[in-house]
């Protein structure tokens, strides 16, 4: 298979229109509300969702418009390989976060975490499941060194 066709299954709403209001990871954002609205043809896979108190969000950075192997993140002046960092300039443009359920109401779930522009659209939802997707001695490369001792370092959003 050479390509493939994936279809948007709603849009995220955010207060984020421009680069700089973007926080570089939602989880440090803890007050702002957003919501995600799937199309209504997908309400229906949204049964159960609330019981969850996270989810993945997988979406498209469709304000990315070109892809690099190697990238500088935010946090470092040293390049890394762009599976090494969460660039949106990767070959497939595909984003992915982990945000806080706070209500769902019809089609439209209110989250905390968003990390991506308004009008971003939608791939999928997968729940986030603490047996599952919690790993024991997990490492964070060279992001190790910038959140030594548990301590979040400054400069983490664009603002």
């Amino acid at each position: 298979m050479s390509h493939f066709t994936i279809h948007p299954i709603g849009v995220i709403h955010t207060p984020y229109k421009q680069k700089q209001e973007l926080p570089i990871q939602g989880r440090f954002e803890t007050e702002v509300v957003s919501y995600l609205e799937v199309k209504k043809i997908y309400q229906e896979g949204l049964l159960d969702l609330k019981d969850f108190s996270h989810a993945y969000l997988l979406f498209y950075f469709h304000q990315s418009k070109k892809v690099t192997m190697v990238g500088t993140p935010y946090l470092e002046s040293i390049p890394h390989g762009i599976f090494a960092i969460r660039s949106p300039h990767r070959p497939n443009h595909i984003g992915l976060s982990l945000i806080k359920i706070k209500e769902i109401k019809e089609n439209k779930v209110f989250f905390i975490g968003a990390d991506m522009f308004d009008g971003t659209p939608l791939l999928d939802i997968k729940p986030y499941v603490p047996y599952f997707d919690h790993t024991e001695n997990a490492t964070a490369g060279w992001l190790e060194k910038h959140f030594k001792n548990g301590n979040i370092p400054t400069g983490i959003s664009h603002k």
